[in-house]
């Protein structure tokens, strides 16, 4: 939750996507459009529900929007992480109400979303084509040979650029929180990476922006309320927990039911992916409610 502080959260007048945010595709690295030696995580174009969402304009935002799910997610701070209810009642109305549906959520992401394009054209082409030719690719020649962080850490500003605005500053941390993250994964050598270790690095990191998106939105301060430090942790690993399993869930559907991921289309899919993971989240939001 650690954007969570760095302002109050939008008013309920704001947007429901901001002028901020824009649709550019991720940056293209070499990895081949054919099929050829391609790793099994795969796209499929995204449904007419979900095309609708990302090119009609946004209705106008209700009044007030941001307030039940602020009040709701307080709650939940504040139990120090036992009341699930006003947990699954904070993300059901942010995703319903605050954004105005999954679409508009995942429209909201616009920086999260290309920079997690931009490390899956990454990974897609140092899984196919070796470490070196995906980083020379990217003009990053002396990072050949080094560590997974340090590979990482040099990807940085081709993904997520120095933030301008809230947007970006997002998308940048929860690159930095999967660098992070990526050692207890057990993910240390690219030379070896996997399909399944690429799901992983791509679930990391959508797991990671949606959290941050949700605090900066909702969780201004929330983390405060916690009585101690160790409830603190509890509240926002719990948080965590449960954007993941959202997250999960709406990658595995999408790999279920496409086809070969490539170059050419991976913006699509991410898209596909984060709009039906807001909806998950929404559903859970409503069956942790009706517990």
């Amino acid at each position: 939750m650690g954007t969570s502080s760095s302002y109050d959260g939008p008013g309920g007048g704001t947007p429901l996507v901001p002028s901020w945010v824009d649709d550019e595709p991720a940056f293209q690295t070499a990895a081949p459009t054919d099929g050829e030696g391609e790793p099994e995580i795969s796209n499929a174009p995204p449904d007419a529900a979900s095309v609708a969402d990302f090119t009609a304009p946004p209705p106008e935002p209700p009044r007030g929007r941001f307030t039940n799910p602020r009040t709701n997610l307080s709650r939940f701070a504040s139990s120090g992480g036992t009341d699930r209810r006003s947990l699954g009642r904070a993300i059901a109305g942010y995703v319903s109400t605050s954004t105005g549906g999954a679409g508009t959520a995942a429209r909201r992401m616009g920086a999260s979303r290309r920079a997690n394009a931009g490390i899956l054209n990454f990974l897609s082409d140092a899984h196919a084509l070796g470490v070196p030719v995906a980083l020379r690719a990217l003009n990053l020649d002396a990072l050949v040979g080094s560590t997974v962080e340090e590979i990482f850490i040099g990807l940085a500003d081709y993904v997520c650029p120095v933030a301008a605005t809230v947007d970006d500053g997002i998308a940048r941390e929860a690159f930095i929180e999967t660098i992070a993250q990526l050692a207890e994964e057990g993910i240390t050598d690219l030379d070896a990476l996997t399909a399944a270790q690429m799901q992983t690095i791509f679930e990391l990191y959508a797991t990671n922006a949606i959290e941050a998106r949700i605090c900066n939105d909702i969780g201004a301060k929330t983390v405060s309320f916690p009585r101690s430090p160790q409830a603190a942790l509890q509240v926002e690993a719990q948080l965590r927990d449960f954007v993941r399993r959202g997250v999960a869930d709406a990658l595995t559907e999408a790999r279920a039911s496409s086809a070969v991921l490539t170059s050419d289309n991976v913006l699509r899919f991410v898209d596909d992916v984060y709009t039906s993971a807001f909806e998950i989240l929404r559903m859970m939001g409503d069956a942790e409610e009706d517990q």
